[in-house]
C-alpha cells in the first residue's frame, strides 16, 4: 500500500549570496511539485531583494523578527505571529532594514520558480 503522506526531514538548501537562509521543504527543487512550494526562511538584517511580479500568489507567515514589504510603493511591516497574503502579478520588494534576522514561511501557488518570480534587474 503507498503511504499517504510525506515527511521532510532534509529540505532543499537553495544557495543565495545575500545571506538568506531558505530551506525548500516542498516545491520544485524537493519533489518537482509544480503546484506548491513550502519554504522556511531566514533573512539577515539590513537584507532587501529587487522588486519582483511574481506569477503565484504568496503567503508569508513571521515567526520572529519583522520583514518589510513594499506593494506597489505601499510599506508595510509584519511581525511575529502575523501573516499576508500577496496576490499573484502583484510587483513587491521583500526587505528586512531591522536590526534582528526575520524568520518566517512561505507558501507559493503554483510553486515558487526562477521563471515566474520575475525579478527587476
Amino acid at each position: 500500500m503507498k503511504k499517504k503522506y510525506t515527511v521532510q526531514k532534509s529540505p532543499f538548501v537553495v544557495p543565495t549570496t545575500d545571506g538568506k537562509l531558505i530551506e525548500e521543504h516542498f516545491g520544485n527543487a524537493t519533489h518537482r511539485n509544480s503546484q506548491l512550494s513550502l519554504a522556511h526562511m531566514i533573512a539577515p538584517p539590513n537584507w532587501s531583494e529587487p522588486f519582483q511580479t511574481p506569477e503565484f500568489v504568496e503567503y508569508t507567515y513571521i515567526i520572529s523578527g519583522k520583514k518589510q514589504f513594499n506593494i506597489n510603493g505601499e510599506l508595510i511591516v509584519l511581525e511575529a505571529g502575523q501573516s499576508i497574503k500577496i496576490e499573484k502579478n502583484t510587483r513587491v520588494q521583500y526587505s528586512n532594514p531591522f536590526s534582528e534576522p526575520c524568520e518566517y514561511i512561505a507558501i507559493c501557488l503554483p510553486a515558487f520558480s526562477i521563471e515566474t518570480v520575475h525579478r527587476e534587474e
